[in-house]
């Protein structure tokens, strides 16, 4: 009889693990395709953000009226909310700055 509830303890015990597996592969498909959404859409902002990026700088013009080239400059924020208009040269070293500062609070 022991050795019979002792069989019995066992199979519901690899029933259980395998029912386990079956649920987290699903669980594993899900978040897989959940994934694939996400990036999806994350490309479609991206792109969105590409388009309206370069859409306002070509509407802008320089101090000589001259429309500002969206490869030679980067609208860049700041932590006040001012929206500043930048050379991309400038914009690297200051997000080199920027990433240094953070690495020191962490």
């Amino acid at each position: 009889v022991a050795a019979q509830k002792c069989r019995k303890r066992k199979l519901n015990a690899i029933l259980n693990l395998e029912e386990d597996v079956c649920n987290l592969q699903t669980k594993k498909e899900s978040l897989k395709k959940e994934h694939s959404q996400c990036s999806k859409s994350i490309n479609q902002i991206k792109q969105k953000l590409n388009n309206l990026y370069h859409d306002i700088l070509s509407r802008l013009r320089d101090d000589q009226g001259r429309p500002v080239n969206p490869h030679q400059y980067v609208i860049h924020c700041s932590n006040n909310g001012g929206v500043f208009i930048i050379p991309k040269h400038l914009a690297k070293s200051e997000q080199k700055q920027d990433n240094r500062k953070e690495l020191k609070q962490k």
